[in-house]
């Protein structure tokens, strides 16, 4: 069976559509998502955090594979989708409109 994620990552496998590259991307996926989707990636994610940190922090960028980028970007989803699970209860911020998110320039990973 082919996976998205490292192996010790399994529990993220029904979150794949969670490893987007880029802040827009990402940014895009949070506000079109229920905040029951989010609470439910964040659920699983969020413990996984300090094992994914220590993980990704012994992997060289120059030789970067696939499944460590996807695991990455899902990690990066969870910091965008954090404060609206965590104080907002709401995918936008709260009384901003119709604001977004513009990346100026981003990580090439």
């Amino acid at each position: 069976m082919t996976t998205v994620f490292p192996d010790g990552f399994h529990e993220l496998e029904p979150f794949a559509d969670w490893a987007i590259q880029g802040e827009r991307a990402r940014y895009a996926k949070r506000v079109a998502s229920t905040m029951e989707e989010l609470q439910a990636f964040y659920d699983v994610a969020f413990p996984l955090l300090q094992k994914g940190t220590a993980y990704l922090e012994q992997v060289g960028m120059e030789d970067i594979g696939e499944q460590d980028k996807r695991l990455l970007w899902a990690f990066c989803s969870l910091v965008t989708i954090a404060f609206p699970v965590e104080a907002w209860g709401q995918p936008r911020v709260p009384d901003s409109g119709p604001a977004g998110i513009h990346a100026v320039v981003e990580p090439a990973v």
